[in-house]
């Protein structure tokens, strides 16, 4: 028997039993007969895929659902806010994206949605399994409000951030630029349930003196969706190379836990005062050593990035040298090969000649002096 007939036989299922003395539910109309306990694999199959189906259409509409009511709950702030406040596009069925342009100190803002996995059943159960083994999982509806700043409306270069206690764990999955910044408390702050991260304590100070943060987290509506909001002039991932002044970027970003259906509005005053947390931060002042530390750490952080980059090019032109003479070994010896053994015998003395020469020159250079010398 051939392989492939194996393989069709393998696949091909086995021929329907039909007792003889079947005395269960049966239907019958002219010549067909159709009788269900027969087909019970078949049923449990088919009611397995119609739970899947059912559990995909009820997450995406679930996701969408979420995400439009935010945004209706808080399109009166972007419209009264932005001259183009609304430009949603969908990625998929848990990403949604909404550009917003067109306001002062304020070249763009990315408001963005990374839901949980509520269309895809196998997804969202590993993340349900994975909490009761990873205690420190803890999966989301992420929702972001970038917000990339205008040239000149902050004229210094800082990493700063106000995070919730729940989640300092989390805080700086995926951000760089966080890692610039010790975690402290300030008096002015409720430390209880929130902690600011800042690369000096001058930053706080001139933070906090521009803008009443202490009067917005007194809200108790807020503290359930707030989870950080942060200023950067870095990127969230580690360049590979030192950022020219035209590619450097400041941002603004707030990220909130999205809030259910029957409480879209609670965030709508902290998203209102972020606004106004913008128009403050020229207000912001530092101290002259704080600015030339900020600068000699940018400094620094710009060279180990440039010699990491010399560095990493180096071996990537070793490795590309390498293989070009690789190549080079391979095609000879394919060539080699080819020829009349008589012809490879002299090749190989020719070699074996000019390996010799080698180590007597190398004996020469090192002053007749053997390896133990």
């Amino acid at each position: 028997m051939s392989f492939l007939t194996q393989i069709v036989a393998s696949l091909t299922p086995p021929p329907l039993y039909n007792p003889p003395d079947y005395d269960g539910l049966e239907w019958r109309w002219k010549i067909l007969v159709f009788r269900p306990a027969l087909f019970k694999t078949e049923a449990y199959l088919a009611g397995a895929l119609l739970l899947y189906v059912a559990f995909f259409f009820y997450g995406r509409w679930a996701n969408t659902r979420l995400a439009t009511k935010w945004l209706d709950a808080h399109k009166s702030i972007f419209e009264a806010q932005f001259s183009r406040p609304v430009k949603v596009t969908q990625d998929g069925y848990s990403d949604w994206f909404n550009f917003s342009t067109g306001r002062r100190n304020v070249a763009s803002l990315h408001t963005i949605f990374a839901l949980r996995p509520r269309h895809d059943l196998m997804q969202y159960a590993f993340q349900v399994g994975r909490q009761f083994i990873d205690l420190q999982y803890r999966p989301m509806d992420d929702l972001q409000l970038d917000f990339k700043l205008l040239e000149g409306v902050l004229p210094y270069d800082f990493v700063w951030g106000l995070v919730s206690t729940d989640d300092l764990l989390f805080v700086k999955d995926g951000r760089w630029d966080l890692t610039f910044t010790k975690t402290t408390e300030n008096a002015a702050i409720p430390s209880k349930k929130y902690l600011l991260m800042s690369e000096f304590a001058d930053v706080n100070d001139g933070i906090l003196k521009a803008f009443p943060l202490a009067k917005l987290l007194e809200d108790p509506k807020i503290a359930p969706y707030f989870r950080s909001l942060t200023i950067t002039d870095q990127p969230r991932d580690r360049p590979l190379k030192p950022l020219l002044p035209n590619e450097r970027e400041k941002h603004v970003i707030l990220s909130l836990n999205v809030p259910s259906g029957s409480q879209v509005a609670a965030t709508a005053d902290l998203v209102d005062a972020v606004f106004q947390f913008v128009d403050a931060l020229p207000k912001v002042s530092l101290r002259p050593e704080t600015k030339i530390k900020l600068r000699k750490v940018r400094e620094e952080v710009d060279l180990d990035i440039k010699k990491e980059a010399e560095r990493d090019k180096k071996e990537e032109e070793a490795e590309a040298l390498e293989a070009k003479k690789a190549a080079r070994r391979r095609a000879e010896e394919e060539r080699i090969s080819k020829l009349p053994a008589a012809e490879q015998q002299k090749i190989l003395e020719r070699e074996k000649r000019r390996s010799i020469r080698k180590q007597q020159v190398k004996r020469c250079a090192d002053g007749g002096r053997g390896p133990f010398a």
